[in-house]
């Protein structure tokens, strides 16, 4: 498979500045047309971590990035941010039935046995309720979370 330029894997995950292109254009696209637009951010983090490596948390990432691409459509946008968290927008969804797509995703990743257990986090914020550029729903995304979950993997 030719690398794409705007994937930074093979399965759906795009550059930051991919996404943020993508996402300033759907914005756009939603205001336009009154449509919903729900960004979700999941930050994933290693428990009992005295040893925790990079290589630990990317590899964790990826594995949380694999299970989220397949519960979401194939429409909605993945990218990873440089903070260690997972962005995901869904794509004409208001908050209410991100919630469900948001509970399905934290059952999913509950059920994976990761390498190290791992605490999950998630906010998220929906335009135009939250706001309507990428920015105020990053913000409202963090200062509104809405999940944590703990995976209890066994594999120590």
């Amino acid at each position: 498979m030719v690398p794409d330029g705007f994937l930074e894997q093979d399965f759906r995950v795009l550059t930051p500045e991919a996404f943020e292109f993508v996402v300033n254009n759907e914005l756009k696209r939603a205001v336009r047309s009154q449509n919903y637009l729900t960004l979700v951010v999941v930050e994933p983090t290693p428990r009992g971590a005295a040893e925790d490596t990079e290589g630990d948390r990317d590899r964790a990432m990826s594995d949380v990035a694999k299970l989220v691409s397949r519960e979401v459509r194939e429409t909605d946008l993945i990218s990873r941010t440089d903070r260690g968290q997972l962005s995901v927008v869904l794509l004409d969804a208001d908050l209410p039935n991100s919630m469900r797509v948001i509970d399905r995703l934290l059952a999913r990743l509950d059920d994976y046995e990761f390498p190290r257990p791992l605490t999950f986090e998630v906010g998220a914020a929906c335009c135009p309720t939250h706001g309507a550029d990428l920015e105020s729903l990053k913000r409202g995304a963090e200062v509104r979370p809405v999940r944590q979950r703990r995976n209890q993997s066994s594999a120590q």
